[in-house]
């Protein structure tokens, strides 16, 4: 192990089956000599954005995450920009950012503390939202920015550029900006396709488009995008990876491009994406 100590966060959902997986965990690693950095993924619900919250420490060799999506995606956000390798685990419900489970736990950490093991690069969009001409935010996300509509609102027209070309105004329900990644989760759900990983585009996924013409479209990882709403517009909320919100109103403009550091997410030997994909789906009589 060399002269260091090596360090291991492990991100755990706020559950009883993950709480005490995360403490054999633990005690495991610690009888290895390493270091342990814990915490428990916040309650699923939405956060205002805004705020960094607390940041992982910069020494860390890996974070193992105990839970599903959600909590993936909050250990994401707490290692911020730093290329800080991630291994999902997943407990209950059905994840696609889950490298392994929790029978095989053990020996992922094996695998992982001898270094057998290899990361691939995951895009992240870098959101700005400008108020006025002044930013009010500031997020990245691994999976997508939503912009939705509230209960009282009757559509979205939400007006759409690429590196300044006038796209088109969506009249929707809301508008999914995702990565590869998010291209399973809820952009999926709206009629969007299913990217590669390695794929390096950004989907642009209308919810309920009024207009039937207004089709998902993949754009090149290169744009920037940039969107304003009609004015008049109000009841809309931006959500970031489903995390955290943050109302809107036509005096904001939302500008969405790749974020400059992907996700090092840990890729087990034996483990395939088209699998994963195919249980994921049912496809061809799969099972999860």
């Amino acid at each position: 192990m060399g002269d260091f100590t090596k360090k291991i966060g492990i991100v755990v959902k706020s559950d009883q089956t993950a709480g005490r997986q995360a403490d054999k965990l633990e005690k495991w690693l610690r009888s290895k000599g390493v270091a342990v950095v814990r915490k428990e993924s916040p309650s699923p619900g939405l956060k205002p954005a805004g705020g960094l919250g607390d940041q992982a420490p910069e020494d860390l060799y890996c974070i193992f995450v105990l839970g599903g999506d959600g909590t993936f995606l909050s250990a994401v956000r707490w290692i911020g920009d730093r290329a800080v390798p991630i291994l999902g685990v997943k407990f209950g419900d059905v994840g696609f950012l889950a490298e392994t489970t929790e029978d095989r736990l053990f020996a992922a950490a094996e695998a992982v503390l001898n270094g057998a093991f290899s990361t691939m690069a995951r895009m992240r969009l870098q959101v700005k939202v400008f108020r006025d001409g002044k930013q009010v935010a500031a997020e990245t996300v691994l999976n997508d920015v939503v912009i939705n509509k509230g209960a009282l609102a009757r559509l979205a027209n939400i007006k759409t550029y690429i590196n300044d070309h006038y796209l088109t105004i969506y009249r929707a329900d809301g508008l999914i900006v995702s990565t590869p990644t998010g291209s399973t989760a809820y952009s999926l759900a709206a009629g969007g396709p299913i990217v590669h990983p390695e794929v390096p585009g950004i989907i642009m996924t209308p919810i309920c488009p009024f207009t039937l013409t207004n089709r998902p479209l993949i754009v090149p990882d290169s744009v920037l995008i940039k969107i304003v709403l009609e004015e008049k517009s109000s009841d809309i909320l931006l959500t970031f990876d489903g995390q955290k919100g943050l109302e809107l109103d036509d005096r904001d403009t939302i500008i969405i491009q790749k974020g400059s550091c992907p996700v090092q997410m840990i890729a087990l030997p034996g483990q395939h994406y088209f699998d994963v994909l195919k249980a994921k789906l049912r496809w061809s009589g799969g099972r999860v």
